[in-house]
């Protein structure tokens, strides 16, 4: 859990560098979006698909030696960037742990000054399918 934290800690800590420019902000997530690995083609199918996003995201995720790797991509930079931030925040958790974790990160970096309510709303689809995935290794674990 504290891995998560600390995760979420560099994530605001890097956003403070930018002084609260919103255009440097929203340039940096568009960076961090093109550092997601490749999604692969073969993954962009509609149970793939996030919903609840304006854009096209497409998350998945595997469980292997107690952690899930999520893997995910978007149609769009800023998207693929929000996302991204996700991915690196609650990749290589225990289920338990992305299902206890508090995202707090958007509130510290002031998030909602610089993505709109639709992105705000397709943020925390994401996150909640994140920890549907969760839930899903966590009740597989337990059978």
């Amino acid at each position: 859990m504290n891995q998560i934290k600390d995760r979420q800690e560099a994530i605001i800590e890097e956003f403070s560098m930018l002084d609260s420019n919103m255009e440097m902000a929203l340039n940096y997530i568009i960076e961090l979006g093109e550092e997601l690995p490749v999604f692969p083609e073969e993954e962009r199918v509609d149970e793939n698909i996030v919903k609840g996003c304006q854009s096209k995201v497409w998350l998945t995720a595997s469980f292997t030696d107690g952690h899930i790797l999520y893997k995910a991509d978007s149609n769009t930079a800023i998207t693929r960037g929000l996302v991204s931030l996700l991915v690196r925040v609650l990749n290589q958790s225990s289920p338990q742990d992305v299902i206890n974790a508090e995202i707090y990160f958007p509130k510290h970096i002031e998030m909602d000054r610089f993505i709109g309510t639709q992105r705000s709303n397709g943020f925390a689809s994401m996150t909640k399918q994140m920890k549907m995935y969760a839930v899903a290794f966590l009740a597989k674990q337990g059978a």
